[in-house]
Parts: C-alpha cells; sequence; structure tokens
C-alpha cells in the first residue's frame, strides 16, 4: 500500500514541477516521470485487485483512471517533441 501512495501521489508533484520547469527538456523530463510513475501505479493497482478481490471492480476504475493519465503524458511527451 504504501508503494501505491507513494507512486500515486508522486504524479501530481512532478506534474507541478513540470509546470514550473526551467527548460523545454525539463519539462519533458517531468512528465516522462508522470508517466513513469503512472505506469508504476497501475502495477500496484493490479497487484492490490488480486490480493483483495472484493474490491476489484473499485480498483479496476482507478486503474482506468490511471490509464487514461499515461496515455495524456504521452501526448503531451510526443507533441512536445
Amino acid at each position: 500500500i504504501s508503494q501505491l501512495v507513494r507512486s500515486a501521489t508522486s504524479i501530481g508533484a512532478n506534474y507541478c514541477e513540470a509546470n514550473n520547469a526551467s527548460s523545454k527538456k525539463d519539462f519533458r523530463n517531468k512528465i516522462f516521470i508522470c508517466k513513469k510513475e503512472c505506469q508504476e501505479t497501475k502495477h500496484w493497482l493490479r497487484m492490490m485487485a488480486k490480493c483483495v478481490p472484493e474490491r476489484k471492480e473499485e480498483i479496476k476504475k482507478l486503474w482506468k483512471e490511471f490509464q487514461e493519465l499515461t496515455m495524456i503524458f504521452q501526448k503531451i511527451i510526443s507533441s512536445s517533441g
């Protein structure tokens, strides 16, 4: 659970950092970190769904939201090149 909390909350912190980036390269790097943290969060959610099957549907909804964020961050990365 602590790993899940760390990766999920890191996304917002890195997004704030990206918005105050000192260069375009720094911005892309921070957004890339956001994407990586989303992917890690999805991993922990998959593990959580296996460990707590009675909450699987709720966890699945959260996973989908993090998937959407992953795609948004990927789009930002590809269009900021």
